[in-house]
């Protein structure tokens, strides 16, 4: 137990002031409410599977994101993740005024973490209060629901209510209809949209419902025009009458389904005549499910809020059943291509590793379904094992754009995924994972290694020409993080084979004592052979001392951290302060930490919600990679956790003075709870 009583006084204000002036939000552990739409920048509603983006008008969603679903970005460019077919779309209508911000007053809107649902409410002039409730189901991963609620304000209301599926305006073929399906006495009125992706690799469906709770009112189709198919109702409603109904959809491609058609009419079908409650309750049951992994902050809503947001996010862009992964704005956007990078397996994974080993193993079965291609990979550019791709899509190839020399030269990904591969075995300690894919994978990465390394005359060994962590810098040498994860994968492949009483390649262990570092005449090291003091675009050289652990004295730990805190670039992303933070929270800095901690994330937030953009002068939130650095911060700094040959143990936690109590819940597989205070 600890008790912290250094104070901050300055920090504190300072962020205080930023949060509480800036983000006009309810304080609550739980729930974020915004109540201005000014600058607004939506939060996604998400499952693994899609990604949901609601918008500020009253409702309407902007987009709905597919995860590995890509379609080519352009005649020569890379692939680029593909928008769904957007269900999630309602128009409002009373007396020939429809619902817009013009006529809305009392807007608000909530998203509650617990149970993943976003509600949006608002007051339609003097005719009724409605409230819109989103649903990306976790029970069913190509679908959503909105449920809807309107009460009269009127002695007699009479509304007309129109779902719409909208098709991006660059997809082909749009075909659009409305079917009324029968079997004996059921009856299944269909609206549908299919189209073909920009360049004609897949097939889409979107098919979407009314669900009543009681009469089945009339109900009229409108092609209001290609891309907008509509199903509307007309119902009159007495003064204070409250009704009820939902529109659901599913969305489904032909990535995933010979016949996405049928299969997204049969989802909705599922959902129009079964039990709608029953639907939501497995999806709020999903949810506790994975809120038994929980970090939980005492005298500081602020951080709780920010830090249980992070989490939900990572939660809402991942699956246990999936074997996907992550790109680095997670199912918010487009971003980046929606391709999977180190973000994934270097920032995303650590937390999500701490609390859910299944979705954890998924992440690695995306990579693991795509070794073969990291070989020929290897193959391809002369080296023997496996290659990662910098940026990967459904293929396995690499999806880097071909002027981006990250494609070709930043190969430390491939060490990154084996890091992983390695903590997920010591976090479960499960041998037959370990025989069956884990090795498989280290070994392949450690050949690599071996391979793309070259030893110097002295006998020491360097990798040259590549891109490192700070990718402001091309062509380095002996660049630190790059050398620093080859030698842990190397070290790590020996240790795997050890335990599965597998020969081991001599060379793997003869390189990975060899690897060259450099250092200027003070002992700081150097980010590469001919580094001199230049900005970098993120941090590098403190990754040796976490999550690598190469570098584990203390005084050179904070020769490190103080040579390099003040050459981040500000425009770079928001993980290397995270690093920084997990760092001098394991010197014994807690408040330096916690400043750090503050600072790697506050100045990303964006209104109402408090999405996280890449750094603190873009505006492309979700940033899912930042996300994953702050929690890191909290996890493996203040939280004192670390990744160990006995699994996960805890080695020194600490508490700033803003805080008087972290609990993390859920920890590892036996779901143990640490307290600090």
């Amino acid at each position: 137990m600890i008790r912290v009583r250094t104070q901050l006084l300055l920090l504190s204000i300072l962020f205080g002031f930023f949060g509480n002036c800036l983000f006009a939000q309810e304080n609550s552990a739980w729930m974020i409410e915004a109540n201005d739409y000014t600058n607004y920048t939506g939060i996604s509603v998400a499952n693994g599977r899609i990604g949901i983006l609601p918008s500020a008008e009253p409702g309407k969603t902007k987009s709905i994101i597919l995860n590995n679903v890509y379609d080519k970005e352009s005649e020569f460019g890379v692939s680029k993740v593909l928008l769904g077919i957007n269900f999630a779309n309602l128009q409002i209508v009373v007396d020939q005024d429809t619902l817009s911000f013009a006529d809305c007053s009392n807007w608000k809107q909530v998203l509650n973490m617990k149970s993943a649902t976003f509600t949006t409410s608002c007051r339609f002039k003097e005719y009724a209060e409605i409230s819109f409730t989103l649903y990306a189901l976790r029970g069913m991963p190509y679908s959503g629901l909105v449920d809807v609620k309107i009460k009269s304000l009127q002695k007699k209301l009479n509304i007309v209510v129109n779902g719409q599926i909208i098709c991006p305006s660059e997809y082909k073929d749009v075909t659009s209809d409305f079917r009324i399906l029968q079997d004996l006495d059921a009856r299944m009125p269909i609206l549908q949209t299919v189209a073909k992706s920009p360049f004609g690799k897949h097939d889409l469906a979107t098919s979407a419902a009314f669900i009543f709770e009681g009469e089945t009112p009339d109900l009229k189709h409108n092609l209001k025009d290609i891309f907008t198919n509509e199903l509307g109702f007309s119902k009159s409603l007495k003064n204070e009458e409250e009704y009820k109904f939902a529109w659901c959809g599913s969305v489904c491609t032909s990535q995933n389904f010979t016949d996405p058609k049928s299969e997204s009419e049969r989802m909705v079908i599922f959902q129009l005549l079964g039990n709608k409650q029953a639907v939501i309750n497995r999806h709020k049951e999903l949810w506790s499910e994975l809120w038994k992994g929980d970090i939980e902050i005492e005298g500081d809503p602020e951080s709780q809020q920010d830090i249980r947001l992070a989490l939900y996010h990572l939660y809402s862009f991942a699956r246990d059943d999936s074997n996907l992964s992550i790109a680095p704005m997670g199912l918010s956007s487009q971003a980046y291509n929606g391709h999977v990078f180190w973000d994934t397996e270097l920032w995303m994974f650590p937390p999500l590793l701490v609390f859910n080993q299944k979705i954890a193993k998924s992440l690695l079965n995306y990579r693991f379904d795509r070794l073969e291609m990291a070989r020929k990979k290897a193959q391809n550019y002369g080296y023997t094992g496996a290659m990662f791709p910098w940026e990967s899509d459904d293929t396995g190839e690499e999806a880097t754009p071909t002027w981006a020399l990250t494609g070709t030269f930043e190969h430390h990904i491939t060490a990154d995924i084996a890091i992983a591969f390695w903590n997920y075995y010591r976090t479960t300690g499960d041998k037959e994972w370990l025989k069956e894919r884990g090795f498989p994978v280290l070994k392949e990465v450690a050949d690599f290694w071996v391979s793309r390394s070259v030893q110097n005359h002295d006998g020491s060994y360097s990798i040259n020409n590549v891109v490192g962590a700070n990718e402001f810098y091309h062509h380095a040498n002996d660049n630190a993080f790059t050398n620093g994860s080859a030698k842990t994968t190397l070290q790590f492949a020996n240790e795997a084979g050890k335990i599965l009483k597998k020969e081991s390649n001599p060379r793997w262990a003869n390189a990975a004592k060899g690897l060259k570092f450099h250092y200027f005449g003070d002992g700081v090291t150097k980010e590469n052979s001919e580094y001199n003091g230049e900005i970098i675009k993120q941090a590098d050289v403190n990754l040796l001392a976490y999550p690598l652990e190469i570098v584990t004295e203390p005084k050179e730990i904070r020769r490190d951290l103080e040579y390099y805190e003040s050459k981040v670039a500000p425009e770079g992303p928001a993980m290397s302060y995270s690093v920084l933070g997990v760092l001098y929270a394991r010197l014994g800095e807690p408040e330096k930490a916690f400043e750090l901690f503050k600072k790697a994330y506050v100045p990303n937030k964006r209104l109402p919600f408090g999405a996280l953009s890449e750094s603190a002068y873009s505006n492309n939130p979700y940033f899912a990679t930042g996300a994953g650095g702050m929690l890191q911060t909290v996890l493996f700094g203040f939280g004192g956790l670390h990744f160990t040959e006995n699994g996960i143990e805890q080695k020194n936690p600490c508490l700033p003075k803003q805080w008087k109590k972290l609990t993390i819940k859920g920890v590892g597989p036996e779901l143990t709870t640490y307290v600090i205070e």
